[in-house]
Formats: C-alpha cells, structure tokens, sequence
C-alpha cells in the first residue's frame, strides 16, 4: 500500500502526539498536499536548502525533519530570503516538509529515550514528566550498569554521538552512575536532573549560567552540542520509521541525511 501524506502526518500524531509540544513549538506539517502519495521519505534533523535539495535527488515526497522550517506566524513570503525561498522551492518540487520536534522529545520512544539506551541507561525515568500523558515529558535519568568516572564518560558520550568535541562542567576524576539526558538544549533542567539524584547531566547548548548552577548543586555536565545529541538520535528514529510502515503495510523507503554538518564549527588560529 501506498500512503498519503495525510496517512504519514496521523502515524506521527499516534507516535509523538501534538499536544505533547511547547507552547512556542510549530511541529507537523510547514508545506505540502495532505492528499499526495508517498513512496520515499529524506530526513535530516534541519530544513536547510541543501536538505531539500537533497530530499530532490533522491525522489522523496516528504523531507522528515526535526527543526520546523516555521516557528512563528509569517505576514507574507519573500522567495528570495529565509525561509521563504526553501518553501517556494518545496511548493515547485511538490517535496512537503513535516517536523516533529518538541512533541518527539518528550514523547515514548521518542528523542531522549533513544539518547537514553543509547548510553546504556537502566531503570530509566522521566526527568521531567508531562502533565498531559503519562510516561512522557522532558529529559530522561537512569543508571549506567557500572559506575565510572566523568572523563570516561565523556569519551565515550563523544563518540557515540559522533561529536567533534565535548565540553564539561566538574572534576575529571569524579565518580559517576547516575545520569540525566536531555536532547538539543538542555540547560535549564540542570536543577531537575540534580533533584533526581543526577551524579551528570549530559545535553547541548550549556551556557555560562547553567555551568554555574551545576557547580553550585554539585553536578557535572557534558555538553555534546545541540546538534549532535538531537541528529544521533533523530537518525536513530528514522531509522525506526521503516518498522512502523511494515507494520502498517505500506511501501515507504527512508533515506537519512549523510551529510548534514553542525552549523556551529569550532575553529583555531583565529
């Protein structure tokens, strides 16, 4: 069977329901015809040109991200600025764009439980949890299977999410068990993850104040970026996604994005 986009946008209501996001948020469908057929999906944790383009290439239907294309309301389109050029182009390319964003997150299944067993988490609980859907909510906290010590977790934080660098917040040789995640930017539930019992917080985007509070609550911090804890797992996802159209019967190909690049670069020298 063949979905409609209209078909795909419902299994991601099941999956990661709208009234699980923000306030803020703008998840689910930026563009495109609920009507039209769907046989390939690209996904890529942004809607940048190049993703579009790319979704182009490879004959998708739909370009999946995590990041909405359109967080606010728009008076009008200019189709030769942001973002406007990249939905003119969508519309020209009958290519629709759908996100789920927020409402993945904290969703079962979603972005931070994904991060969650991806480091290896047991007795994993919700950090913060939603007060509309039970198991759901911000951040996820567990335990690793052994205790070790802040810097080996950060090694290994670093290379399981593919990060070019990693930056922390407490002693090297602190002794840790008990950790929160939180995907993207994570950075005001510093107090939460150590109200949990939290010996580390590991998420993205820790600025000068968030490290500060860590410091004086005594927990550490890995910061991994805002990219690379959301696309690891967005990829992850994606990849699961071809598993819900089995069970559903229909004939959808994934493709992720390879080449999707953390727009915020570390550079020397200068």
């Amino acid at each position: 069977m063949i979905p409609t986009l209209g078909d795909f946008l419902r299994l991601i209501e099941r999956i990661a329901p709208m009234k699980l996001a923000e306030p803020w948020d703008n998840p689910g469908l930026q563009i495109g015809d609920s009507g039209q057929k769907i046989k390939k999906i690209f996904s890529s944790l942004d809607p940048t040109l190049d993703a579009l383009m790319a979704a182009s290439e490879t004959n998708a239907q739909v370009l999946f991200t995590h990041h909405p294309l359109i967080f606010k309301s728009i008076s009008h389109i200019e189709i030769n600025a942001y973002p406007g050029h990249i939905l003119a182009l969508a519309a020209q390319k009958h290519i629709s764009i759908v996100t789920a964003h927020t409402n993945l997150d904290v969703a079962k299944g979603g972005i931070n439980d994904i991060l969650a067993n991806l480091m290896d988490l047991q007795n994993v609980e919700v950090l913060q949890p939603h007060d509309k859907v039970p198991g759901t909510g911000l951040g996820r906290v567990g335990d690793l299977p052994e205790p070790t010590d802040l810097f080996s977790l950060a090694k290994a934080v670093k290379k399981r999410l593919n990060a070019d660098h990693i930056h922390l917040v407490g002693q090297k040789k602190k002794r840790v068990q008990r950790i929160a995640v939180v995907g993207g930017s994570g950075g005001s539930l510093t107090s939460s993850a150590a109200e949990s019992g939290a010996d580390v917080l590991i998420t993205g985007d820790v600025g000068h104040h968030a490290a500060l509070e860590a410091k004086a609550l005594g927990i550490a911090l890995i910061d991994g970026g805002h990219f690379h804890t959301e696309k690891t797992a967005f990829n992850i996802f994606c990849k699961h996604l071809e598993d819900f159209f089995s069970k559903e019967g229909w004939e959808v190909g994934v493709e992720t994005d390879s080449t999707q690049v953390d727009p915020i670069r570390m550079t020397s020298g200068i």
